[in-house]
């Protein structure tokens, strides 16, 4: 089953700068062109996620601003991208994956995780797609120019977006540029489904009432997410998996479960996957991209029919892709 993923943080891990682990091949990352290519990818979503200064010293990084190491892992992706475009191409629209596709090559698609950078500017958000960024998660943990985070805090989690955030969802919609609540306070996704005129995502988030943590979707968010034509990723993360948010193992089991359950609430159409591959920690059941038919395996045994795992694994993504990116 060829499907594509919504997110994951690679970009951050790899390539090393010895150069012996790259996006083509590597063991300390959960994918790779390689293994992308075993595991049936159609297209994958890479994310450049924006460190905390702290994080680049854990890491093993040299601290530069946001604009540069944006740059940095752009040009990191494209490069690798030409190195190997015997098996995969960028891809900035609907009409690109279906082309790669169609000539057995698989798609590379590039996000921004944490709208920080964009610092209240619409040039910025030209730049950024200009360079190919075709998404953004608005949020992260902090505040910034969007709006708030998720959060225990019951005045941020219910705080919407700001003046510029809203101005941005529509100049974002124009643009062709997806919306991504993962992360966003609960007040910021509801102004997202008020304001935008195009399908949104939350590009890798589970069920709240199955898993107690704020990242995730309640019943009612789910409902409206399905209703503006929207999708939710399943996160591979035991920390939006399972009930008890201290149990560090993902399960196969999980997620049929977070699955059928957001199914039941939202209908065939939210369905999609988001990883968060090389973004989480933890004991995963499925952790690297090659191990993905595992997932298809056990939905067809819980009864899906083949209809409804393509839908899953990209249909329902293609279709929010071509309504939104130009």
């Amino acid at each position: 089953m060829k499907y594509i993923d919504m997110h994951c943080d690679t970009l951050m891990n790899v390539p090393d700068p010895t150069g012996s682990q790259t996006l083509k091949s590597n063991s300390i990352a959960s994918i790779d062109f390689n293994r992308m290519k075993k595991g049936n990818t159609m297209a994958q979503f890479f994310a450049v996620f924006l460190l905390q200064k702290e994080m680049f010293e854990k890491e093993h990084k040299e601290y530069v601003e946001d604009d540069i190491y944006i740059k940095n892992c752009v040009n990191t992706l494209k490069r690798s991208v030409e190195e190997n475009e015997e098996i995969i191409s960028m891809a900035y629209n609907y009409e690109d994956i279906v082309k790669n596709d169609s000539m057995g090559k698989m798609s590379a698609l590039l996000t921004i995780e944490d709208g920080r950078s964009v610092e209240g500017s619409f040039e910025k958000l030209n730049k950024y797609y200009d360079l190919g960024i075709r998404l953004i998660t608005l949020t992260w943990n902090f505040e910034n120019c969007f709006g708030f985070p998720n959060s225990d805090d019951p005045t941020t989690m219910n705080s919407g977006l700001k003046k510029f955030g809203k101005e941005a969802i529509e100049y974002m919609n124009e643009l062709g540029m997806i919306i991504d609540v993962s992360h966003l306070s609960d007040g910021g996704f509801y102004d997202v489904a008020e304001m935008s005129k195009k399908p949104f995502v939350a590009s890798h988030s589970n069920s709240r009432t199955l898993s107690p943590h704020k990242r995730n979707l309640t019943d009612e968010m789910i409902k409206v997410l399905a209703e503006k034509g929207g999708i939710t990723g399943i996160n591979f993360s035991p920390t939006f998996l399972n009930e008890n948010p201290k149990v560090r193992y993902s399960s196969i089991e999980l997620l049929v479960k977070h699955l059928n359950y957001i199914r039941n609430k939202g209908g065939d159409d939210i369905l999609a996957i988001g990883t968060d591959f090389d973004g989480v920690s933890g004991t995963l059941e499925i952790d690297s991209v090659d191990k993905m038919p595992l997932l298809f395996a056990a939905l067809k045994r819980d009864g899906w029919s083949d209809d409804l795992l393509e839908k899953l694994a990209y249909k329902n993504t293609l279709r929010v892709i071509q309504d939104t990116m130009k």
